[in-house]
This record gives structure tokens, sequence and C-alpha cells, in this order.
């Protein structure tokens, strides 16, 4: 069942005009609070975004790569609080992974915003930006959005031979990992 979740999920940034129902919604969120962290810290905190006044403006948060948020049923923004872990990037990062495969294992789509680390305008930053719109404490960082929803748009898993093998190593880095047969 998860490779199958592995091998046929794919960002999409093009969504059906159609709400998520609500308990689909709480299992992708259940499944975002049941991911790893570092000592079970558990610094990531998420806000659930289905209002489309708030979706649009959301996806202005980037100068690129934000704006097909506008037309997603629903988001959810991820974040986490960096005096409770040391690692809450990789913390944050686990959860919205655990969010993708959990809105594909529901039939959804979804697609991973980046926003830490990017600019909003040559004056601020996304973070900023969705902070004030979502009214985010300043003691938690925003890692990203996940726009989610029902698929208007088909893409098939990469294929296995299409893989990037040549980057994974056996034993020591001067050492090929072999190849899958067909």
């Amino acid at each position: 069942m998860f490779n199958n979740l592995i091998e046929t999920r794919r960002s999409i940034r093009q969504f059906k005009p159609k709400p998520v129902e609500t308990d689909k919604i709480r299992k992708i969120v259940e499944a975002a609070l049941r991911s790893p962290s570092s000592m079970g810290r558990n610094p990531w905190e998420f806000i659930v975004v289905t209002e489309p006044e708030l979706l649009d403006k959301l996806s202005r948060s980037k100068e690129h790569g934000s704006s097909f948020l506008k037309n997603s049923p629903f988001a959810i923004v991820v974040c986490a609080d960096p005096q409770k872990c040391d690692v809450w990037v990789e913390d944050a990062s686990i959860a919205s992974i655990f969010i993708h495969l959990a809105a594909h294992g529901l039939g959804l789509g979804s697609c991973w915003i980046q926003v830490r680390e990017r600019m909003h305008d040559a004056q601020s930053t996304a973070e900023e930006y969705i902070q004030q719109i979502l009214n985010i404490p300043a003691n938690l960082k925003v890692e990203s959005i996940i726009a989610i929803g029902y698929p208007n748009e088909q893409k098939a898993g990469h294929p296995t031979d299409q893989l990037q093998y040549s980057k994974v190593h056996l034993n020591s880095h001067d050492k090929e990992y072999p190849m899958p047969s067909a």
C-alpha cells in the first residue's frame, strides 16, 4: 500500500471546484499529528485554511509558485516553534510529507508551497506576509503550505527506469548502487 502511494503520487496544481469532505480533512490532520519528530517534541502546528478569501490571499504569498492556491478547496499551513526543537525544519518537513501521502491515499491531490527562505516581495518575506494574514505568533516559523483538493489533472507516477539511481551508492560513495532489473 505504501509503495503504491509513493509510486503514484505527483504534485497537483489544478483542482476541481469541489469541497473536500470534513472527514477527509480530519484524516489528513490526524496524519500530520502522527508524524514523527525528533525526541517526540512535536514542534509543529498546523492551520487548516478553508475560506476562499484567505486562500486567495495566501496564493499571493510568493512572487512565484503559489498562485494555484487560490483554486484549491483547502490548504494546511505547516508551522513550527524553533524553541521546542533544533530540527524543527526537518520535523515540519516530515509532517508536510505525511500530509501529502494522506491526501493522496484519500484520492486527493496536493502540492507543497515552500515558504521558509522565500520572499513575498522586495520588502517582506513570504513568512511575514502569511503570519500577518493568519495571525501567526512571532515565535512560530512557517515552513510550507500544502494545497489540497480533488485533482483536475492526471499525472502518471515517475517510471522506475527514470529514477536517479546514479545518486545512490553502495557502502561507499565511489561504488554504484545496482539498478533494478526490468
